[in-house]
């Protein structure tokens, strides 16, 4: 990162020579250093440019301007961790990305969370939101299905070069997302995958959205990573709620537990936490109508009164209902022509629609 700082604030032309022309920096910078002679960047922007991969860099019309968030680190200040440039396979643009959702979660998922998952992506995709994830098995490669599945953008970012289908069970899925949308990377093309480089495209992830879901995450989870960042960036942090006694959701409901996320139930809920104030709004959840529900609630309070079985009289029922006899009657009466009651020769009892 202290690389990355040096570059932002010099320039990356201006930080190659101070390599080169200072040794007394290059102890510093060993492994930097250290790779220079065997560097040549005219040559690797040509071979990547005929494979049809291009490297974005701040200030290009393509570059995402959230990103340069990073810079100013939140609330921990963590400076510095802007990338020099982005490797990019794929005719979307980055400059796109600035209303997209991220969607992460366990690579161990469940079929459950699969289906939250690429759910979720397709709601939110079909707005014409673009879903940023991480090709990774589980959360990720079913929210990139999901995304593709109501023909919305999606972009991957990986921890290895874009010219590499990791994990090479997803070689189809890249593929296409190269073909008709973007796969991103820090690393340069023909990179591996190491440790370090999850946890740095983390941050991107979190960095390119205005918003990170996270679908099933363990306690031990790169997914709270990248949450952790979008909190640091101050975007929107939602987590879904899952079975209380899966460990594949234990991470996501510590999280929910101690504020560090809002709790969404589907694509709706994100939406309405990511629009302009009183747009998008989720539709109110209720339960099916029922018959009753069309009565005044001086009527269900009588309905209320009137055995299922066994008749009474309407003097009996306006005592348990605590109302006058002569309004129980002339409602009740009301009710009887609807079929929430019946009258017979002892009194009254429930019909079927009061049931």
């Amino acid at each position: 990162m202290r690389c990355l700082a040096l570059t932002r604030e010099l320039g990356g032309v201006a930080f190659l020579d101070v390599l080169r022309d200072h040794p007394e920096l290059r102890a510093e910078f060993a492994a930097a250093a250290g790779r220079l002679a065997a560097v040549e960047p005219e040559r690797v922007l040509e071979q990547s440019a005929r494979r049809g991969i291009r490297f974005v860099v701040p200030g290009d019309d393509e570059w995402p301007a959230s990103l340069d968030d990073l810079a100013r680190g939140g609330v921990l200040q963590q400076r510095g961790d802007v990338p020099v440039g982005l490797w990019v396979r794929g005719p979307l643009r980055l400059d796109r990305l600035a209303s997209s959702v991220a969607v992460v979660g366990s690579r161990s998922s469940t079929s459950y969370g699969d289906q939250i998952a690429s759910d979720l992506a397709a709601v939110v995709g079909a707005t014409g939101r673009p879903v940023v994830s991480g090709a990774a098995y589980g959360v990720d490669y079913a929210a990139h299905r999901g995304a593709l599945s109501s023909g919305a953008a999606t972009v991957a970012v990986l921890a290895c070069g874009v010219d590499r289908a990791y994990p090479v069970a997803h070689r189809g899925l890249l593929n296409h997302l190269a073909e008709h949308h973007a796969v991103v990377s820090e690393a340069p093309p023909g990179a591996s995958p190491h440790r370090i480089r999850f946890l740095a495209r983390n941050r991107l992830i979190a960095g390119f959205a205005r918003g990170t879901v996270v679908v099933e995450a363990a306690l031990r989870s790169g997914a709270l990573h990248t949450a952790a960042w979008a909190e640091r960036l101050n975007r929107v942090v939602m987590g879904t709620p899952g079975l209380l006694t899966s460990p594949a959701s234990e991470g996501v409901h510590h999280l929910l537990r101690a504020g560090g996320a809002v709790l969404v139930t589907g694509g709706e809920d994100v939406l309405e936490l990511l629009g302009p104030a009183g747009e998008d709004l989720a539709p109110l959840r209720r339960g099916p109508d029922q018959p009753r529900d069309r009565l005044t609630i001086r009527a269900r309070q009588i309905l209320d009164a009137v055995p299922v079985a066994i008749p009474a009289p309407t003097t009996s029922v306006a005592l348990v209902a605590g109302l006058p006899p002569a309004e129980v009657e002339q409602l009740l009466q009301g009710m009887s022509r609807d079929g929430f009651v019946e009258r017979l020769p002892a009194g009254w009892r429930l019909g079927e629609l009061g049931r």
